[in-house]
């Protein structure tokens, strides 16, 4: 009984020194196999760290980091959890009437008066992000630091791979960025803006447990960001400022700016700090967007366009319905469609019409090497997709590969005003709820599969060997492409599309032997990008066992993200990577 009572008050004093308030660079000795912050209110279990990274895990994963992050998982969890309710519920009504959606009836969108906050100094010219960089890689990360650009996308969401070491790796790094600890980089308030990108909804981190539940990744991430981050970024007067992946609605940009607010009054900052620009991404997402804007409007940057996470979400909603099969992607679909130029003017009209600043996607090619003709191309047809979009009226996009920044700067130089385009309110445009919906023509094609199956399978294989983006045939391919490959191939398996220069269907017969044919060229080192050894052809062939589990699921799997994140398959290789 004395022993009893002993261990009791050593559990409760070790207890009271965890949740005490430290600095930092705590003192307190993690347990080196996992965390279980006992008996409390909320009762939080934190993973071990990844062989090697001991030092940096104390330094983000202090006692006080943790219960930030879990209070905030414990103060909104109901809401999260409605939020994932309320998408199911609607995706089934769309499926059980096929209604098409339509534009919002509110008063937000009547009141032709408000307008969002105005932004920081910082924020006016969005001239030029760099796209997908994860700041696991830090020579990438450290290039972008370095670069003439406006803003960095410091991505935790489609160009990244979430395992738990990569996780701890690029928080890690933005927290070097952020209190000046990389050298040979500007200063925090001389850099370009961190414009940092949690993982979207759909994404929970398994390595915390808040009462028993694994925590939702944008929490984790959105927590240990601010935590660590916020009050440096605010006093350098420098953010923190976000990119919100794949929202589906007003309801979670009110959701969004209730953490937001919750966060700026745990850390004392002032509200209406944290400023965020919403990736319009889902077809959903672009019938609300002026009530997604006032949702947000003390913290609003804007909205950006996101082409290939778009499209797919149209596949998502209503792939089932033939009405909606969507052509060959590199050969039908691109902004200059009906459907996609409609979307990108109404963001634009959108934010304008109530001061905000409108984003266009990312140019995802690169620049190749010792080519000059070649890479003169890629450049003039970048910069002549780019310049159809500043036309248009954006403020701002990004591109992926740091040799066009200077192109791209010329580009703005030339073509548009020096700081924004907020004057072009393109009223003279009406975009209707069909305009949205309208598919472009066009059939399927046989180069269009291939490149497809290609592309869905080396996305999944870089996942299985963490990371979360890859180079092919000359362009940086992320979540978002592969979302669109997998997704147009289970579309057209679904409504066994006809090929329009092959005389075939679409099968999953004719899928699995073109799977087949890739592999086996893989194994016989046809292809540039696979090195055929014994293991990476052993993830090669697991990469291919899922990608036909996903093409061919009776129901469509929201998000190949996900689908990978809470694959055995894929921890399994983790642990081994480990």
């Amino acid at each position: 009984m004395a022993a009893d009572t002993a261990s009791t008050a050593r559990r409760i004093r070790v207890l009271n020194r965890i949740l005490q308030p430290t600095h930092l660079h705590t003192e307190v000795n993690l347990n080196p196999t996992s965390v279980s912050y006992g008996k409390v209110t909320p009762v939080v279990h934190v993973e071990a760290p990844p062989k090697g990274l001991e030092e940096v895990y104390e330094i983000l994963l202090t006692p006080s980091a943790v219960q930030f992050v879990a209070e905030l998982v414990e103060t909104f969890d109901k809401q999260v959890d409605e939020l994932h309710w309320y998408r199911l519920n609607r995706k089934c009504n769309l499926r059980r009437t096929w209604e098409k959606p339509q534009f919002m009836d509110s008063a937000v969108r009547t009141n032709k008066y408000w307008k969002v906050a105005q932004v920081p100094k910082k924020l006016r010219n969005r001239h030029l992000d760099l796209g997908d960089v994860s700041p696991t890689n830090i020579e990438h990360f450290t290039q972008s630091l370095l670069a003439d650009v406006q803003g960095i996308q410091v991505d935790f969401d489609d160009g990244h791979c979430p395992t738990w070491r990569n996780q701890i790796i690029g928080l890690y790094n933005v927290y070097r960025a952020v209190h000046n600890l990389i050298p040979a980089v500007p200063t925090i308030d001389s850099a370009p803006v961190l414009m940092l990108r949690p993982r979207a909804w759909n994404m929970v981190e398994h390595n915390m447990l808040v009462n028993g539940k694994e925590v939702p990744g944008p929490l984790f991430d959105f927590g240990l960001l601010m935590f660590h981050n916020a009050q440096a970024l605010f006093k350098a007067q420098s953010g923190p400022f976000f990119y919100l992946s794949k929202v589906e609605g007003v309801n979670e940009a009110q959701l969004w700016n209730q953490i937001f607010v919750w966060a700026q009054e745990k850390l004392s900052i002032p509200h209406g700090t944290i400023k965020a620009c919403v990736l319009i991404e889902n077809i959903l997402s672009s019938y609300e967007m002026e009530e997604i804007l006032y949702a947000l409007k003390d913290h609003s940057l804007g909205l950006n366009c996101g082409i290939w996470d778009y499209a797919a979400s149209i596949i998502c909603k209503f792939g089932d319905n033939k009405t909606f099969l969507l052509p060959d992607r590199n050969k039908y679909v691109n902004m200059e469609r009906h459907f996609l130029k409609c979307y990108m003017q109404l963001v634009i009209q959108t934010c304008h019409q109530r001061g905000a600043y409108a984003t266009g996607g990312m140019a995802a090619l690169l620049l190749p090497l010792n080519d000059p003709e070649s890479e003169a191309a890629v450049v003039d047809k970048v910069c002549r997709g780019k310049l159809q979009e500043i036309q248009e009226g954006v403020d701002g996009f990004m591109v992926y590969d740091l040799r066009l920044v200077p192109h791209i700067n010329k580009l703005w130089r030339d073509n548009a005003p020096p700081v924004n385009q907020l004057s072009v309110t393109l009223k003279h445009i009406q975009v209707t709820a069909e305009d949205l919906l309208q598919m472009p023509s066009g059939g399927v094609t046989y180069a269009g599969l291939i490149h497809n199956i290609t592309v869905a399978i080396l996305f999944i294989l870089n996942w299985f060997q963490g990371r979360g983006h890859f180079y092919h045939r000359g362009a940086v391919e992320d979540s978002a492409t592969a979302e669109i490959s997998r997704s147009q191939i289970w579309q057209w398996i679904r409504h066994q599309a006809s090929m329009e220069d092959y005389d075939a269907i679409v099968t999953k017969g004719l899928v699995n032997r073109l799977v087949s044919n890739f592999i086996q060229e893989c194994k016989a080192g046809k292809h540039p990008f696979f090195h055929p050894t014994d293991k990476n052809i052993q993830q090669l062939e697991a990469a291919a066992g899922v990608f036909m589990e996903i093409v061919t699921k009776r129901e469509f799997p929201e998000f190949i993200t996900t689908y990978l994140n809470d694959s055995y398959i894929f921890w399994s290789f983790q642990k081994h990577n480990e």
